[in-house]
This record gives structure tokens, C-alpha cells and sequence, in this order.
């Protein structure tokens, strides 16, 4: 009987986009990520939920944008020049969130990637893949089919 390997034992990688909230290292899955923007104006959207900041006009098509600091009931700073705007695909739709600075696109080992605890950074467990280790670094795994409630989601297509 033949043994069926598994992504530990056949020395897999998975690639992420690496970005700052305060203090703390957070990523998400490449394959997720349309691109990384500059902070554009944001138009308010009346009665968006909390987190929503508005919507934006990427070259034709508008994108709801979501501060990752409100979601994750993080601190809220202001924006600085580091800012940024990731464009990522949420349930077919392009979505963007806001994070302090995008760092750069990590290629991590799936056996340096552990399941998360139960809460890590003040982050509830259901919305982490895992927790990344990369040399001495610690990098929290953000799962973004995750991060909103169905009804948030539903929210979001009324924006």
C-alpha cells in the first residue's frame, strides 16, 4: 500500500504577503492578493457597517474598503505614508483593506506553519490559518475567507 504524503513531508511551500498592523506582523495567502495600492481617497458610504471606510473607483469598478484595525477590534491609528490599500478576493469580489505598511512576500515552509491558539494578538482563532515562523520572526496567518460573518459579507454587497 503506498504511503500518501502529506504537504509537511514533501517540503511544500505556501506564499504570503506580509503587512504591519502596530506592532504585530500579520499575512495572507498571495493567491488572495489582486494588488497592493497606495491609500487613495476613500468616499464615505452612509450607514456601512463600522468597519467599512467607504468605497473607492479602481479603474472602473468601486471596492468597498474595510480598516483591518476596526475588524479586528485593534487600536485605530492614523493613516501615515506607509499605509496601504490590499486588494484581495472575497467570495468574488474584489475588497480592499487597509493595513500600517505592506513589508514583502514571504515563501514559508508548511511545517513552520502552526495552528493557531485560541486567541493570539487579540484575535479570535476562527479568523487565523495558523502562525507563521520565519527565523526568529512570528508572523499571525490571517484565513480571509474568514475574517466576515455571512452577515457582514451580506452587509458589504449593500456598500
Amino acid at each position: 500500500m503506498a504511503k500518501t504524503e502529506t504537504a509537511r513531508e514533501t517540503g511544500a511551500t505556501s506564499k504570503f504577503v506580509g503587512f504591519t498592523l502596530g506592532k504585530e506582523e500579520y499575512a495572507v495567502d498571495i493567491l488572495k492578493v489582486k494588488e497592493i495600492k497606495l491609500m487613495l481617497s476613500i468616499t464615505r458610504v452612509p450607514k456601512a457597517p463600522p468597519f467599512v471606510e467607504g468605497v473607492i473607483n479602481l479603474r472602473g469598478e468601486i471596492i468597498p474598503i474595510i480598516d483591518l484595525r476596526k475588524k479586528l477590534s485593534l487600536p485605530v491609528s492614523p493613516q501615515t505614508e506607509d499605509s496601504r490599500i490590499i486588494v484581495v478576493e472575497l467570495d468574488d469580489r474584489l475588497v480592499g483593506i487597509i493595513v500600517d505598511s505592506v513589508s514583502e512576500v514571504l515563501e514559508l515552509p508548511e511545517d513552520k506553519i502552526s495552528p493557531p491558539p485560541p486567541i493570539i494578538a487579540g484575535i479570535e482563532a476562527e479568523y487565523l490559518r495558523g502562525v507563521g515562523r520565519l527565523g526568529d520572526r512570528l508572523l499571525i496567518l490571517l484565513d480571509l475567507d474568514k475574517i466576515l460573518t455571512v452577515q457582514e459579507k451580506s452587509e458589504l454587497k449593500r456598500v
